[in-house]
């Protein structure tokens, strides 16, 4: 027969539940799911127009030595009015963090693949896909004429290899690094321990106005595996820098 616990022991019982059950943090949510989250999706959503490419900025006479997949801190971006925003939809409110500018094709020296074909502007299918990704038909036009053309067949096989390097890394929680510890180290630190093997070699820290937090460019093989950055990984791992918050154009 079993015999009922004392109050005593079943005091002692939900103590030690208790505490186990302290000892075992809750799952984390990740950046991924919160900008998840935080996208919707406007209503009518309509691709950008085709334009043609400045003629200065026209390279088709140069290999592809390796990717850069370009992360940019969007309200930094929202904040300049640099890199493509359409403010009307990524910067209202400021809700985006992290967002892709986009994957680039680079040459092994100073010249990089631009502009390597025609580029009629995308179906509406492709920009609400990938809008979450990348906020901004205007900015999603740019990168495909830009940088598509120089490796891929269709606007639809660029994107979802995008996606694909995209979804594959843990993108941190950034603004949770307290501002006196903010440095370029700190970030690539960051990103190095949601994303357990990355080199930190193959991350480059790019500011602006040599103090804000513009961008993250990670570098990968013509594999799409990442590799050490061959043009180096931008300041150095104690320089203090600054992060414009998202939800506010004031920044920290």
């Amino acid at each position: 027969m079993i015999r009922p616990l004392s109050r005593a022991a079943a005091l002692a019982l939900l103590l030690v539940l208790a505490a186990c059950e302290s000892a075992v943090p809750p799952a984390p949510v990740t950046a991924v799911a919160a900008a998840a989250a935080r996208c919707e999706i406007p209503t009518g959503l309509t691709p950008a127009p085709a334009y043609d490419p400045p003629a200065g900025e026209i390279v088709r006479d140069v290999d592809t030595a390796y990717y850069l997949l370009a992360l940019s801190w969007s309200p930094q971006a929202c904040r300049s009015g640099k890199d493509y925003p359409d403010p009307e939809l990524q910067c209202r409110d400021n809700r985006f963090g992290l967002t892709l500018h986009g994957l680039w094709p680079n040459g092994p020296a100073g010249r990089h693949p631009r502009y390597c074909g025609p580029a009629p502007a995308l179906d509406t299918a492709t920009v609400r896909a990938h809008f979450c990704m990348t906020p901004s038909p205007s900015l999603q036009q740019h990168e495909w004429a830009a940088h598509g053309t120089c490796g891929w067949a269709s606007p639809e096989a660029y994107f979802d290899q995008a996606a694909t390097l995209w979804n594959g890394l843990v993108r941190p929680d950034l603004e949770a690094i307290p501002a006196g510890r903010l440095t370029a180290g700190a970030v690539r630190d960051a990103f190095v321990a949601a994303n357990p093997g990355l080199p930190r070699s193959s991350i480059t820290v790019v500011l602006a106005d040599d103090v804000w937090l513009r961008e993250v460019r990670l570098c990968y093989s013509t594999a799409f595996a990442r590799t050490p950055c061959p043009a180096g990984t931008g300041p150095a791992d104690h320089r203090r820098i600054r992060l414009v918050p998202t939800g506010t154009a004031t920044a920290r």
